[in-house]
């Protein structure tokens, strides 16, 4: 293998994943192309979460300090029951966090996540990125992988040593193996949840019925057993995030659908009033169908390996999917990185080390789902532990979570 092919790293999907991925191979003293297939950069989704473990890597490739400017740093997660508005729980953040997890805790919208990194990858000179490149094919041989991609009806190849698929949930990348290992990949299915989504001004008439029943500095979440909310400050606080998840039907491949509204607004029955006028001023809603990839199915094969929701698309209860993302692309750049003379050995090293830390989030986020749905005694004694758990022991909980270090994972 030639030096610049086995230094080589060639990355499909210009998301969070990748981005976070061609910055670590990057670091490490690797050269990065990046193919992305839409003509340009456009965030899919409205608001996100960046807990401790995913802001300490970001700070280790030098994007949070191009993140913070546009990012919120939440006071508390505040758990509240959507029939009485009573605060259930409170777990603090905010300082708290930087000094229990060593990293803040973030809120902000997808896209400046999307531009910090944007920005950071513009100072590399060794990431060589391309939109309007749809990955078509790749070969692997002795000396590595060659990896065709279609531009405008023309083709080009780029040659490396390894083929990260990043490009989400409906990945192409996928179905780029031997035929005889093609139905092993991992396919996407609907989980019967739906995402809805809506952003409002702080001053608006929504944003000011959400102050009078929410927390604004903090990351609020109404349960109640036919839906959850959960609402949180973006843009330096001049908006809220809104997203409300709620059982249906599939609608449209891709990241956001037409649905009925009156499946949210049925949701609702039950929950106070003000919260339904809430609801009902912030419309109107995006539906986002949530879907969902087996994480039992391999993550890598030969010299492809992919990563985040290619690999183990979750649903959103954890509130991880971008974290188990970043946390994929900076732990696969170290295996790599620490195992240059066996390249063909190392991606399936970093799959077995990386499953059980991501069945562990999944598992996480199920139990939420259970308890935020709750209804009749399951929900009252939700509502008991809750009550008798004290917020430091609440913090305590998610240590294994939020204190999670790539390094700590390599020795255990």
């Amino acid at each position: 293998m030639t030096d610049t092919r086995s230094r080589q790293i060639v990355i499909a999907g210009a998301g969070v994943a990748g981005l976070t991925a061609a910055l670590a191979f990057a670091e490490r003293g690797y050269t990065v192309r990046v193919f992305e297939q839409a003509q340009r950069l456009e965030a899919a989704g409205a608001g996100i979460q960046l807990s401790p473990n995913a802001t300490r890597i970001l700070r280790q490739l030098g994007v949070l300090d191009k993140l913070l400017p546009a990012a919120v740093r939440p006071e508390a997660v505040v758990l509240k029951e959507a029939a009485t508005l009573r605060e259930l729980a409170r777990v603090p953040l905010g300082q708290a966090a930087e000094t229990r997890w060593q990293a803040p805790y973030l809120v902000a919208h997808r896209a400046d996540l999307q531009s910090a990194l944007m920005a950071r990858v513009s100072e590399i000179p060794d990431i060589h990125f391309t939109t309007g490149a749809r990955v078509s094919s790749a070969a692997t041989g002795p000396h590595g992988i060659t990896t065709t991609a279609e531009i405008d009806g023309k083709t080009i190849k780029a040659e490396g040593f390894l083929l990260i698929g990043a490009d989400g949930v409906w990945s192409s990348v996928r179905a780029l193996v031997d035929s005889s290992k093609r139905a092993a990949l991992p396919t996407s299915h609907f989980s019967g949840e739906l995402a809805w989504r809506a952003t409002i001004a702080a001053e608006s008439a929504a944003g000011q019925a959400f102050a009078a029943i929410g927390v604004t500095n903090c990351v609020t979440t109404f349960l109640h057993p036919g839906f959850h909310m959960v609402a949180y400050p973006v843009s330096k606080g001049a908006a809220f995030n809104l997203a409300a998840f709620t059982r249906g039907d599939r609608i449209a491949e891709g990241w956001s659908g037409n649905a009925d509204a009156g499946i949210l607004t049925r949701a609702l029955r039950g929950t106070a009033a003000e919260l339904a006028r809430l609801v009902e001023q912030a419309g109107p809603w995006t539906a986002w169908p949530i879907h969902t990839v087996d994480s039992k199915q391999p993550w890598t094969t030969g010299n492809m390996a992919l990563i985040g929701d290619a690999a183990h698309a979750m649903t959103p209860f954890a509130a991880q999917g971008a974290a188990m993302a970043i946390e994929d692309a900076a732990t696969l750049a170290d295996i790599i990185a620490d195992f240059p003379a066996d390249p063909l050995a190392a991606p399936a090293t970093w799959e077995q080390s990386r499953r059980p830390r991501v069945a562990q989030v999944a598992r996480r986020g199920a139990v939420n789902r259970l308890a935020w749905h709750a209804s009749g005694p399951v929900a009252i004694a939700r509502n008991v532990f809750l009550k008798v758990r004290s917020s430091e022991k609440l913090a305590a909980d998610l240590d294994w979570l939020y204190g999670w270090r790539a390094v700590e994972a390599d020795e255990s």
